[in-house]
C-alpha cells in the first residue's frame, strides 16, 4: 500500500472513532442530569412511619347507677277502731228466744245472743212476722245508726220488746213468730222461729229497736 493510501486509512479510522465516541458519550442535557439518564441515587423506600403506641382502650363507662327501687309501700294499717271490721249480725250469727212478759197486751221479750266467734252489730229493729199472717210487726221508736248500733261480743245478748196489742174485733191469734235481723243488705237469711201459744195480734202491734238490756226493751 502506498503512503498516501495509509494516510487516508488512518484518517478514516480516526474519524470513525471520533463519531463513535460522540454518539455514545453523554450530550449536554445528559451531563446536566437530563431525564434520559438518571443521575440521582433512587430514593430508598421511605421508612414507614413509626406506628404510635396503640392507645389503651378506654375503660368502659360505668353504667349509670339506676335509681334504687323504692321500698314497697307499707300496707295501710287497719283502723285503730276495734270495731272497724264488725259487720251486722244476721240469723246465722245468733240464737233467738221469745218470752211472754205481759199477757194483757201480748208483750214478749225477744232476745238474741251472739253464738259466732266474732263480734257483730245488731242493727235497727228486728223483722218479726206472725205465724202465717201477712205483714210484719210495726217498728216502734227510733233506732241508732250503724255506727252507734249495739256491738255484741261472742256470748253477749241484745233485747227487743214485741207487743201484739189488745184484743179487738180484728185480732188474730198465732202460735209462733219468726224473726230475721236487719243487715241493711240483701243477705239471704234463715228466719229464726219461737213458740208463742195464744199470741194475740191486732192492728196496733209493734216492736222496739234492739236494746242492750231487757228493762229498756219492755218499757219503751
Amino acid at each position: 500500500m502506498s503512503t498516501f493510501s495509509r494516510a487516508v486509512a488512518v484518517v478514516a479510522v480516526v474519524a470513525v472513532s471520533t463519531l463513535t465516541l460522540t454518539a455514545c458519550g453523554p450530550d449536554e442535557d445528559g451531563a446536566a442530569g437530563g431525564a434520559d439518564v438518571p443521575t440521582a441515587t433512587p430514593a430508598s423506600p421511605s421508612t414507614p412511619p413509626e406506628s404510635s403506641t396503640p392507645a389503651k382502650p378506654s375503660a368502659p363507662a360505668k353504667p349509670s347507677a339506676s335509681a334504687k327501687p323504692s321500698a314497697p309501700s307499707k300496707p295501710v294499717s287497719p283502723s285503730t277502731d276495734p270495731d272497724f271490721d264488725v259487720f251486722p249480725c244476721s240469723t246465722f250469727d245468733v240464737t233467738f228466744t221469745a218470752s211472754l212478759a205481759e199477757p194483757t197486751t201480748s208483750s214478749y221479750l225477744l232476745k238474741v245472743t251472739n253464738k259466732s266467734g266474732k263480734p257483730c252489730r245488731v242493727l235497727g229493729h228486728p223483722v218479726v212476722t206472725f205465724g202465717d199472717l201477712d205483714g210484719q210487726a210495726t217498728e216502734r221508736g227510733a233506732a241508732p245508726g250503724i255506727e252507734e248500733a249495739i256491738r255484741l261480743a261472742p256470748g253477749q245478748s241484745a233485747y227487743a220488746g214485741l207487743m201484739g196489742g189488745l184484743k179487738d174485733a180484728g185480732s188474730k191469734t198465732v202460735s209462733s213468730i219468726a224473726m230475721t235481723m236487719n243487715t241493711e243488705s240483701d243477705l239471704k237469711q234463715v228466719p229464726l222461729k219461737a213458740s208463742t201459744p195464744g199470741f194475740n195480734v191486732s192492728d196496733d202491734n209493734s216492736v222496739t229497736a234492739w236494746m242492750d238490756n231487757a228493762e229498756d226493751a219492755l218499757s219503751l
